[in-house]
C-alpha cells in the first residue's frame, strides 16, 4: 500500500473526539485508507459499507448493531476506530451519525467516507456542527508514490523560504511523474501501470460517475448532458469556462449547463479554480477554470500537464488547509487583456506564491513577474515538464522541474 499523507492528519491525537469525514473522488483510495487505519488499531471488523443491503438491514433490525464488536475491539485497551462508508446515501444519515456520535464518542473514533456530498452539506449548516472535521483525499501525488512526507510550510514561514527549503534536495522523480501522467493518480490504474487497463478503467469510471453518482446525489435527470460535458471539457482545460458556450455545444439551456457542471463538482469529477481579483488592475472577476481529478482525460500533452500540476497544487493546499496550518486556497490570475498566470496560492486570503506551468524551459514572461510584483512582491515558480531544470531567474523567480518540486 502507498502511504497517504492524509493518514497522519486523520490520526492526529490533538483532533480529539471529532469524527473524521473523508471526501474525495470515487476510487481515490478512501476505503483503503480507512481500512488501513482500522487494521492498525485492531478494528478490522468495524468497517461498514452502507451501500450494502446487509448493513442497511442490520441497522433497521438493530440500530446498535455494531456495539458488541465495538466493545470487543475496545477490550484490548486500544481505542477502536469505526468506519461508516457511503452512509450519506441513507435517508436522514446526519441524524444517524449524530445519534451514534453522542452515544459512542467516549468509546471510539469515527471515520466517515464518501462522495463530495460530505463537503457540500457543510455549506448550508447541519445538525453535526462541532462533531466532525472534514478532510479531502485527492488522487496520488508524486511525493506519495516516491515515499516521501508531504512538504508543508511552517506556521510563520514565507513562500520564498519554503521554496528554497523544498528545492534544497536535487532529486528528480522523472520516471514516476511520467507514470502518473500516463496512468493518472488513481491507485488502481497507477499501480497496474498499463495504459490499456487504464483506458478501460477510465470508461468504466465515467459510466459509474454519470449513471450512478450523478443520479444518486443530484436531482439532475438529463444525465446525458453531464456525459456530454465529460467529452467536451478536456479540450477546455487551461481556458476559463464559459457556461454560455458550453450550453450551446451541449444543446441545452444555460441553467442546465450550470447544473451539469455543478454535478461534476459535487461528484468529484471536476474542480473549479476561481480568479483572484484583488490588487490586480483589470482582473477577471467571474470566469473560473475547470480541471479533472483524472488528468488523463486530456489527450493534449500541454493540457494534461497543466491539469496534473493543478491537482498536485490542489492536493498541497487542501492538505495544508485541512491540517490547520493556515487557510490556503488555489486561484489563478487573469486580466481582461488576456494576460494570465496559471495558479496563485493564497494564504489566509493573501497572495502567497505564483505558479506558471510549461512543457519546456523558457524565460519567465514579463507579465508573470509584473503580477508577482503587484501581488505584494511574492515569489513565482515556473514548473516545467522536462528534467533536470533548476534555475533562478531572479531572487524570487524560479524555473524548476515539476519532478523536483512535487517529488
Amino acid at each position: 500500500m502507498i502511504k497517504r499523507h492524509l493518514e497522519s492528519a486523520l490520526t492526529e491525537p490533538s483532533l480529539g473526539r471529532q469524527m473524521r469525514f473523508v471526501a474525495g473522488p470515487r476510487q481515490a483510495g478512501k476505503t483503503t485508507l480507512a481500512r488501513h487505519i482500522l487494521g492498525a488499531n485492531r478494528s478490522k471488523n468495524l468497517y461498514f459499507n452502507w451501500d450494502l443491503r446487509d448493513v442497511r438491514d442490520l441497522y433497521r433490525t438493530d440500530a446498535s448493531f455494531f456495539e458488541t464488536a465495538l466493545r470487543d475491539a475496545g477490550a484490548s485497551g486500544i481505542r477502536p476506530w469505526v468506519c461508516f462508508d457511503e452512509i450519506h446515501k441513507m435517508a436522514k444519515w446526519k441524524n444517524i451519525l449524530k445519534s451514534y456520535f453522542d452515544k459512542y464518542e467516549d468509546m471510539c473514533r469515527f471515520i466517515v467516507t464518501g462522495s463530495a456530498r460530505l463537503d457540500w452539506f457543510r455549506r448550508s449548516g447541519d445538525s453535526l456542527a462541532g462533531r466532525y472535521f472534514l478532510f479531502r483525499l485527492n488522487p496520488l501525488t508524486l511525493s506519495e508514490v516516491a515515499g516521501r512526507i508531504c512538504p508543508a510550510p511552517g506556521r510563520d514561514e514565507n513562500a520564498l523560504a519554503f521554496i528554497e527549503r523544498k528545492t534544497a534536495s536535487a532529486r528528480y522523480e522523472k520516471d514516476l511523474m511520467e507514470q502518473l501522467l500516463r496512468t493518472s493518480g488513481f491507485p488502481e490504474p497507477f499501480l497496474k501501470a498499463d495504459e490499456t487497463f487504464y483506458r478501460r478503467w477510465q470508461r468504466d469510471m465515467v459510466d459509474h460517475l454519470v449513471r450512478e453518482d450523478v443520479r444518486d446525489l443530484t436531482r439532475i435527470l438529463a444525465v446525458d448532458h453531464v456525459a456530454a460535458l465529460m467529452q467536451i471539457l478536456p479540450d477546455r482545460i487551461r481556458s476559463p469556462l464559459s457556461l454560455n458556450s458550453l450550453s450551446q455545444d451541449v444543446g441545452t439551456s444555460y441553467t442546465a449547463a450550470k447544473n451539469a457542471v455543478n454535478a461534476l463538482q459535487l461528484t468529484y469529477a471536476l474542480f473549479l479554480v476561481s480568479p483572484y481579483s484583488e490588487k490586480i488592475a483589470r482582473a477577471v472577476r467571474k470566469e473560473k477554470k475547470g480541471y479533472f481529478y483524472d488528468w488523463g482525460r486530456c489527450r493534449d500533452s500541454a493540457r494534461r500537464f497543466e491539469n496534473y500540476a493543478a491537482v498536485e497544487l490542489k492536493a498541497l493546499t487542501d492538505f495544508w488547509h485541512d491540517r490547520g496550518i493556515a487557510d490556503f486556497d488555489l486561484r489563478y490570475v487573469r486580466t481582461r487583456d488576456g494576460r494570465e498566470t496559471d495558479f496563485l496560492i493564497t494564504r489566509d486570503r493573501k497572495p502567497w506564491c505564483l505558479f506558471e506551468i510549461k512543457l519546456t524551459d523558457e524565460s519567465i514572461a514579463r507579465h508573470h513577474l509584473d503580477h508577482a510584483k503587484a501581488l505584494g512582491d511574492i515569489p513565482i515558480v515556473q514548473l516545467v515538464s522536462e528534467s533536470p531544470v533548476f534555475k533562478k531567474q531572479s531572487p524570487k523567480a524560479f524555473r524548476l522541474s515539476a519532478s523536483r518540486f512535487f517529488g
